[in-house]
């Protein structure tokens, strides 16, 4: 039974990968909204009725990969060291993001990359979805802050400032590359950006929220994520 459920939850998998990326090859080839629900179904072989047990909206075949990233705000929090602050740790992070050119972060201009986000940022019904990514990101992330006793509202606003500054840092990134410059040019005004921007948060956040007495154990996990997350290495 046990080999049942695992095999039929791969194929779950295998069929909503091939979904977001047929999806995604349609989407980048003609645009958003001239690409119908229809015509991912049709070209994936799959009825519409498939496809949306799927993904919800048409939106959804695009934003889901960020569901990868809806936690890991609350994720770094909660396993940040003993003797850092949530806006730290996060500060932390994003440094080392930018380091790395995660496209997370903005700061990347490999070409998939650079199309995927083209298609996001000049799609105005995915901007509006996107909303929905973010509201959850928010609630972990205060979820995590009422666990350290921070009181609900209070875990909310702070919540919601850290994933808005990690949204806006890397819109900003975005425009730098959109604008023609790579992710090495970018990268110093990048960092510069991100010092301002959590040490404004840090400046009043730093007061209100706790910091971490002991260091909790970090669970081995793996994202999947069809944007590729590394800088290779200059030869």
């Amino acid at each position: 039974m046990e080999n049942t459920t695992g095999l039929r939850e791969s194929k779950k998998l295998r069929t909503r990968r091939q979904l977001a990326a047929t999806a995604l090859e349609l989407f980048l080839e003609r645009g958003f909204d001239a690409v119908s629900v229809a015509d991912v179904a049709a070209a994936a072989e799959v009825s519409k009725p498939t496809l949306f047990r799927y993904f919800p909206s048409k939106e959804d075949l695009l934003l889901d990969r960020f569901a990868d990233h809806q936690d890991e705000a609350a994720r770094i929090v909660r396993e940040r060291p003993a003797g850092h602050t949530p806006v730290g740790a996060l500060h932390a992070h994003f440094l080392a993001a930018l380091a790395d050119r995660d496209p997370i972060t903005g700061l990347c201009d490999h070409p998939g990359v650079l199309a995927f986000q083209r298609l996001l940022y000049g799609t105005a019904s995915l901007q509006a979805r996107l909303g929905h990514y973010t509201d959850r990101e928010v609630e972990l992330l205060a979820a995590v802050l009422e666990a350290e006793s921070v009181p609900p509202l209070q875990a909310r606003l702070a919540a919601i400032h850290l994933v808005a500054v990690r949204h806006e840092l890397g819109r900003e990134n975005w425009r730098r590359i959109d604008a023609g410059r790579s992710a090495d040019q970018a990268h110093p005004a990048a960092v510069a950006d991100a010092e301002q921007a959590f040490g404004m948060l840090a400046d009043g956040l730093d007061k209100a929220l706790p910091i971490a007495v002991a260091a909790p154990p970090a669970p081995s996990r793996s994202l999947i994520s069809i944007l590729p997350r590394r800088r290779r290495k200059r030869v």
